[in-house]
C-alpha cells in the first residue's frame, strides 16, 4: 500500500522499521546482483552494490562507479561538500533518454565503503533490479519481512454500518512495522458502495496496484479505501486480485469480534 495523496510512494517511506543500529550512515553489503536500465539499455550493473541507511525507515543504493556503463555515465568536474563527503554530480544517458543529474558520487567520504560509489536517484533510472526481479520505489529494507498467509476465520470489513467485504477465505498480509491487512476475494467485496478511481501507487514489497476504490456513504465519499495488486511480486502471490482496505479507516471484525482501529500515519 502506498500514500494515496504522492502516487508511487510507497507505504512503507515513513514507517521505522526494525535495524541492527538506531543511527543513519550505516554502510552494508548487498547479497544481491543489482542493475537498472535507462532507454532501454542495462547503464547499471553490479554485484558490489552497497547498502547505504541515509534514514532510518530503508535503505539507498551505493553503485560502484565501475559498474556503471562508461559510455552512458557523465560527470561534472566542480565537487561539492554534502554532509557524508565530497561528491560531484553525475548524470545518465542512454536509448535517447537523458538525465542531467542523475546522482552523486563521493569523491572521498568519512563513512568507509562511500569513496568511489554512486548514491542515484532513484527515480532517474526507468526500473530497478534485484537478480531478474524488478524493484519498486526504492530498495527493500533486508530487515522487513512480508507474508501473505491464506486463513479461514471470518473478516467483516464495515464503514458506516455498510458491509464492504466478508469473507471466511481472506489472505493476511503480516508486514514489519504496519498493521494486518486483509486481502478478499473480489466475489467477498459489496461493490455497490464502491467506485472506481485512477490512482496508481507502487511498493518495493508488493509491486504496482492495479486498482483502487473510494466508498460511498450516506453522507459522505470517502476516497481510495481500497485497492489491488493483479500482478504483485512473488512473494506476494496470494493476493493476485485481492481487495484490502485500510483498516485505520474503516471497522474490521474477526469471527464477530470488532477490532480497534490501528493509529498509523494513514489514520
Amino acid at each position: 500500500m502506498c500514500f494515496m495523496d504522492s502516487p508511487m510512494q510507497s507505504e512503507e517511506s515513513t514507517v521505522d522499521y526494525p535495524r541492527p543500529a538506531s543511527v543513519t550512515d550505516q554502510v552494508e553489503r548487498v547479497p544481491r546482483r543489482v542493475r537498472a536500465m535507462l532507454g532501454g539499455q542495462f547503464v547499471i550493473d553490479t554485484i558490489s552494490a552497497l547498502y547505504l541507511w541515509e534514514w532510518p525507515f530503508y535503505p539507498q543504493f551505493l553503485i560502484p562507479v565501475d559498474d556503471v556503463s562508461p559510455e552512458a555515465l557523465t560527470r561534472e568536474e566542480e565537487t561539492h561538500r554534502v554532509s557524508r563527503g565530497t561528491v560531484v554530480k553525475v548524470g545518465l544517458k542512454a536509448g535517447g533518454q537523458v538525465r542531467d543529474v542523475a546522482g552523486r558520487l563521493y569523491v572521498d567520504s568519512k563513512i568507509e565503503g562511500l569513496a568511489g560509489k554512486i548514491r542515484f536517484d532513484w527515480d532517474q533510472l526507468d526500473s530497478w533490479f534485484e537478480e531478474e526481479e524488478e524493484v519498486f520505489v526504492h530498495p527493500r529494507n533486508p530487515y522487513v519481512r512480508v507474508d501473505a498467509l491464506r486463513s479461514t476465520r471470518t473478516v467483516r470489513v464495515e464503514l458506516q454500518g455498510l458491509v464492504l467485504a466478508e469473507s471466511s477465505a481472506p489472505v493476511m498480509v503480516f508486514e514489519t512495522g504496519l498493521p494486518t491487512r486483509y486481502y478478499f476475494d473480489r466475489g467477498a467485496v459489496n461493490y455497490e458502495h464502491l467506485e472506481a478511481t485512477d490512482t496508481e501507487t507502487a511498493c518495493p514489497y508488493k509491486g504496482r496496484t492495479t486498482g483502487y476504490w473510494s466508498v460511498q456513504t450516506e453522507d459522505d465519499l470517502h476516497p481510495d479505501l481500497a485497492w489491488a495488486y493483479d500482478f504483485p511480486t512473488r512473494q506476494l502471490l496470494p493476493i493476485a486480485g485481492m481487495v484490502a482496505f485500510y483498516n485505520e479507516k474503516v471497522d474490521i471484525f474477526i469471527d464477530g469480534e470488532p477490532q480497534e482501529r490501528p493509529v498509523t500515519h494513514f489514520s
